[in-house]
């Protein structure tokens, strides 16, 4: 294979618009949550990730597996939960069961601002995808998106 061979050259142009279309959704997820809650994308997935945790058996999770969660690395994750606990969103707490554990929990605040925005994001969602699907070189993914049956 050489670079100009066309199954690279495709595939290049492949990842070029999916990268494109992430670019435009965050984009306009971000002006919506900025505008209206005061949230960035960032923030938002955050908060969503964590308000999922439960009481159960493996129902709070690392640090490392809410890196992971919201695409971020470990160090600016905990950057972020420091910035969202100082606004009174989160709290964390020693792990009962391993006290060099600590856990991160979604405040009644931040529980009541992620309710608020749930539905300005998805909201902003349908209107970034909306507008892509008018996009010939971006339908196709838009269409695979909305085909997805993802658990959260």
């Amino acid at each position: 294979m050489t670079a100009t061979d066309p199954a690279l050259t495709a595939l290049a142009q492949g990842w070029c618009a999916l990268s494109l279309l992430h670019g435009r959704i965050e984009a306009h997820l971000e002006r919506a949550l900025q505008a209206k809650h005061d949230l960035s994308v960032r923030e938002y997935s955050l908060l969503d990730v964590l308000s999922r945790q439960h009481d159960g058996e493996g129902g709070h999770l690392q640090m490392k597996q809410v890196a992971d969660a919201v695409v971020l690395s470990q160090s600016a994750t905990t950057r972020l939960v420091t910035r969202l606990e100082d606004r009174g969103l989160l709290a964390r707490y020693l792990c009962p069961t391993d006290r060099r554990g600590i856990y991160t929990n979604v405040s009644e605040a931040g529980l009541k601002l992620l309710e608020e925005a749930r539905p300005t994001n998805d909201a902003a969602l349908r209107e970034a995808l909306d507008e892509a699907a008018r996009n010939p070189e971006l339908a196709p993914l838009v269409r695979v998106v909305e085909s997805l049956n993802v658990p959260a």
